[in-house]
């Protein structure tokens, strides 16, 4: 598959992207029509959450639960990672329990150094830099709604976070062209000699012709002593139904949730019959069970 872990994109190739999706969609379909899938019969799924959650803690565990397997949920004050343990040993004892671990972390330098140590697959469910299952299901639903990933546009508006990171290195596995509008001084980690994409400070200019609009919210978890500051940043970015109106007329609005109506997206278009974030949502669910599959059906 991809290896041993999944932690960012940027090593997972354009055929294991193919493998991923085209695993999801029939995973999906088998959902959809009731089919147990017990692949993962006998499994366990450790998860670690660091930060709050709502959509990566419930679609991983229904995952584990539709796939015949279980999921542990650990919280920061239950183990204090790096602090009562170091890294290194929650990842050796861990490993001896669970056949896969799941982590929603602030640093994405913890998870590298958990998989380093650790003997089972990991998954990075989100951390400071990458957010790799949500991009996933990402172009799952925009190929579901678009019937192919090739030679679209997608425009990302907002901040260059952990999402727009993950979706440049998709987009360029998909053939999909990737614009990043966002002010001076909030652009994505990911290099565009890395993965190629354009930067559009302008969003109207940015927007034009895009086949995807799509956006988060402006200020991130651990980010709440910078709202003042960014809320003056990314004055003018707000998606509204006048700057969906400069995309291609069939274009789709997306957001990972949870969005901050009024800030980053205005109801207008959260609501509309364009919008496609709760598909998005749901998405996630088999998404995460295709890499769940592919990573812990033939593990340990």
């Amino acid at each position: 598959m991809f290896g041993s872990h999944f932690l960012t994109l940027a090593d997972v190739t354009a055929q294991q992207v193919a493998q991923i999706l085209e695993t999801a969609q029939e995973l999906k379909a088998k959902t959809k029509r009731g089919e147990a899938q017990p692949l993962l019969n006998g499994k366990t799924l450790i998860m670690i959450f660091e930060k709050p959650s709502n959509r990566t803690r419930v679609s991983f565990e229904v995952g584990m639960l539709q796939l015949g397997g279980n999921a542990v949920i650990l919280r920061p004050d239950e183990i204090q990672m790096g602090k009562r343990e170091s890294i290194a040993d929650v990842a050796k004892v861990l490993s001896r329990y669970g056949d896969g671990v799941m982590m929603r972390v602030v640093r994405h330098t913890d998870i590298v150094e958990f998989a380093r140590y650790a003997t089972v697959p990991v998954i990075n469910g989100l951390s400071d830099l990458f957010h790799p299952c949500q991009a996933v299901s990402d172009m799952l639903t925009i190929a579901e709604h678009k019937g192919r990933l090739e030679e679209l546009t997608l425009c990302y508006i907002g901040d260059g976070n952990n999402v727009c990171n993950s979706l440049i290195y998709l987009a360029q596995r998909t053939g999909m062209r990737m614009v990043v509008s966002c002010p001076e001084g909030y652009e994505p980690t990911v290099r565009t000699t890395v993965a190629p994409y354009e930067i559009i400070n302008d969003p109207e200019a940015a927007v034009v012709g895009a086949d995807v609009l799509y956006t988060d919210v402006w200020t991130s978890m651990g980010q709440e002593d910078q709202v003042l500051k960014r809320l003056r940043a990314f004055e003018g970015y707000t998606v509204t139904e006048a700057l969906l109106k400069r995309a291609a007329k069939d274009a789709i609005f997306m957001h990972c949730l949870p969005a901050h109506r009024g800030e980053e997206v205005d109801d207008s278009v959260m609501d509309s019959p364009q919008s496609v974030v709760f598909d998005q949502a749901e998405n996630r669910l088999h998404a995460q069970k295709a890499i769940l599959a592919l990573l812990l059906h033939n593990a340990g």
